[in-house]
Formats: C-alpha cells, sequence, structure tokens
C-alpha cells in the first residue's frame, strides 16, 4: 500500500517551510518512526517521520523547495522489502562492513551521516547514550580527539582541520573559501537567520530604544557558588551557575516595575501577570530564545536544569514551536563569549531586555579603599514608549543590589 508523506501542520504564524535535507533515497528500506526529511521553518527544524515499515518510492519536493502544511514530500510503500544490492567485490569486502557500520545501528540519521562523512565506524567512537547508544555529541568529540591527536603527532595544519576544527566551527558542512584564496561563496540566507534579521530590523525600526548600564560586584556570588556548589550538585544534579540567580532576581524586579514586563499592542499595553523569561541561545542554525515559563516560581535548581534543557535541544535542532513562542522578558549573556559591554536588541513585542557580560577583575573603590572585585556590566535595553527612563534605571539597580546580596533573593526582600 503507498502513503503519502506530507508535510506536518504548520504553527499559525508559520506559512510555509523549506525542505532542509532527506535523510533517504527512493528505493532505502525504511522503519517506522525513522526520519525521512527534515523540513526547516523560520524557527525550528521539523523531522517528518515514517507512518510505517516499509520502502521510500519517490521523493516529491527536492531539498530546498519551498512547502506548505499537508503538501505532499514523497510516497512511501507500506509494508515492502528494499531490493538486496549486488554483492560487492572480493577487494571491497574490508570497506563493506566499514560503510554498514557508519551508516547503520541505534543511531539518528544525522549521527549516521556524520559518522559516514568521516569514515567513522560504529565500534570506533564510545556511545554515551542509554544501551550505548552514539550520539552526535560522541562522534563529534572522537573527531575532536582526533585532531588533538594528530597535532601532537606533528600531523600538517591542514590534516588537523580537516578532522576537527573544521568541524566545530562550520556545522552546517557550508564549503567555505580557504583563508587567502580569491574565491567567493554565495549560501542562501537560512530561514532561521532570515526571520533574526528580520525581527531585529524591526525592533530597531518600530521601538524607541534606550540602553542603560550598570555594573555588578560578583564576589558575594563567587564565593556562595564556590561554598555550596558541591552540596547543591549533589542534591540537585545540576551544577549551580551565575544565569539562574540573574533569572530569580529579575523575576523579582520585573514584579515591581511591572512596565518592564508589559509589551505594546497597538495603542493598548498589555501587563503580564506571569514572568515567562525568555533565555538568549546560541545554536548552529543561529540564535533562538526558548522561554521559561512562570520562572518565578521556579527554584534555582529547576532554572538551572531547564536552560540546561534548552541549550541541548538547542544545539541538536530539536526546540519545539512551543519552546519559543511567548516571552515577556529577555535575558541574553554575551559573557560566555568574552563580551565586556554590548547593547542588547529588543524581542518584539517585548518591553526590555537584560545584557550579562564577562567577569572582569577591575579595581573598585570598596569602603574608602581600592580593591579588586570580579566585576560584570549588566545592561538594559528598553521600549521608551512604555518604560520611563526612572523605571528602567531603578530596575537596573535592583537586579544589581539583589546579585550582590543573593540573600535577598532567599529571604524575599
Amino acid at each position: 500500500m503507498s502513503t503519502e508523506i506530507k508535510v506536518p501542520v504548520l504553527p499559525e504564524s508559520v506559512a510555509d517551510a523549506t525542505i532542509l535535507a532527506w535523510q533517504k533515497k527512493p528505493g532505502d528500506a525504511v522503519k517506522r518512526d525513522d526520519v525521512l526529511v527534515e523540513v526547516e521553518t523560520d524557527k525550528v527544524v521539523l523531522e517528518v517521520p515514517a507512518p510505517a515499515d516499509g520502502v521510500l518510492e519517490s521523493i516529491v519536493a527536492d531539498e530546498g523547495a519551498v512547502v506548505t502544511a499537508q503538501e505532499v514530500l514523497g510516497i512511501m510503500k507500506e509494508g515492502a522489502v528494499a531490493e538486496a544490492s549486488p554483492a560487492p567485490a572480493a577487494a571491497d569486502n574490508t570497506a563493506a562492513p566499514a560503510q554498514a557500520e557508519a551508516t547503520g545501528g541505534p543511531t539518528s540519521p544525522s549521527v549516521r551521516q556524520l559518522m559516514a562523512e568521516h569514515n567513522l565506524t560504529a565500534d570506533q567512537i564510545a556511545g554515551s547514550g542509554k544501551d550505548g547508544r552514539i550520539s552526535k555529541e560522541d562522534v563529534e568529540a572522537h573527531i575532536a580527539s582526533g585532531a588533538s591527536a594528530a597535532a601532537s603527532a606533528g600531523a600538517s595544519a591542514p590534516a588537523a582541520a580537516a578532522s576537527g576544527v573544521a568541524t566545530a566551527a562550520a556545522p552546517s558542512a557550508i564549503d567555505l573559501p580557504a583563508p587567502g584564496e580569491r574565491t567567493e561563496r554565495r549560501v542562501p540566507m537560512s530561514r532561521l537567520r532570515a526571520r533574526i534579521a528580520e525581527r531585529l530590523l524591526e525592533a530597531s525600526q518600530s521601538t524607541a530604544m534606550l540602553t542603560t548600564f550598570n555594573e555588578v560586584d560578583m564576589q558575594p556570588m563567587k564565593e556562595l557558588r564556590a561554598q555550596y556548589k558541591d552540596q547543591f550538585e549533589k542534591a540537585h544534579g545540576v551544577k549551580l551557575g551565575f544565569m539562574s540567580v540573574f533569572v530569580k532576581a529579575a523575576t523579582e524586579a520585573l514584579k515591581r516595575f511591572p512596565d518592564i514586563n508589559a509589551s505594546l499592542d497597538g495603542d493598548d499595553i498589555v501587563y503580564h501577570g506571569y514572568c515567562d523569561v525568555g533565555i538568549a541561545v546560541s545554536s548552529e542554525r543561529g540564535l533562538v530564545v526558548p522561554v521559561l515559563r512562570d520562572a518565578e516560581n521556579l527554584s534555582l535548581a529547576n532554572i538551572e536544569k531547564q536552560i540546561g534543557e534548552y541549550a541541548s535541544l538547542a544545539k541538536q535542532g530539536k526546540l519545539a514551536i512551543d519552546d519559543l513562542t511567548g516571552g515577556t522578558f529577555t535575558i541574553t549573556n554575551g559573557g560566555v563569549f568574552g563580551s565586556l559591554m554590548s547593547t542588547p536588541i529588543l524581542n518584539p513585542p517585548q518591553s526590555a531586555i537584560l545584557g550579562m557580560h564577562t567577569i572582569q577583575d577591575r579595581p573598585v573603590a570598596v569602603n574608602g579603599e581600592v580593591v579588586i572585585r570580579p566585576m560584570m556590566y549588566i545592561a538594559l535595553s528598553y521600549d521608551h514608549r512604555i518604560v520611563d527612563g526612572q523605571g528602567a534605571v531603578t530596575f537596573l539597580k535592583t537586579i544589581k543590589e539583589l546579585v550582590e546580596e543573593p540573600a535577598k533573593i532567599l529571604l524575599d526582600i
């Protein structure tokens, strides 16, 4: 029986999608829930699974095609068996098992593809997943370790780059010109990147955006984390980071300054009785902002766990539409990349965004004496149509005070 493979139902805000990559080709045997094709929207990548065991008969929409919801992508024949391929020649017997292992086994299509690209077999890689399942991170770690070993053994720079650095720097496998070559490479902008550009331009053109700055003495937080990090990790199974403290400080400040937690809808200001905090996460496809729902009710441990889960899903391209929609306030941390100071851009229709930066030892005046302290610049960009300057400055000062005295967060004062 022939079955049509269709585009999944798209959210209301998504009009169409692009065929990103077919994981199977006509004639390939497939099992139920095997990923057949990846479809990219301007927010997430959707995986279209096989509805049953069978064989992929034909592909209707090729890679790069723009499709709409419920449009036919291909045809598969349920219950069919793929035709056996000819036996390999004797000279190829040693290569055949390696290829079979590189493209089979209990791994996802993207993992098998990455293994095939680097001529790796399943028995070369130690899987960290359940029942020894090999993940993409396992493959990348193996590739990186291979690059390090090659470098230490005196391998040439091009060989080291090919075995590890290129994979990490260009995860999308774009064949970029080598440094020094007078060549050009034109690559279509991904839908996500195009959407990011559209929203950033919209924010800069349609809002009265201003930014105010302050700095935070991180010494108390560093001492607190050093004292309790082992107990915290043992009790909750997750490391204590600075982001969770800033999220809690932000939600407390949002309660005190409802304008910061509001959004503009036409001529109306919408005040939210909840704090859904978006956390800007860098992924291989671009910047995404998954949302912590009801963040004001989450513990530090739950915040750290959810942020870690979102970061992992973003790296794998597995974030769902619901993970990225909504949000009343956003926090972005350029400090993880070494940014000392920046002006974050609003995430419309939100009225404000908090920017964190790198921690740097600097001389500061404390009680009349100059001492060296770990300092962090923080920035609040806000929409002046909703938020007055006094409210924005006081909001940022409140976050500074709460982070510098974390006991206030615990005591709710």
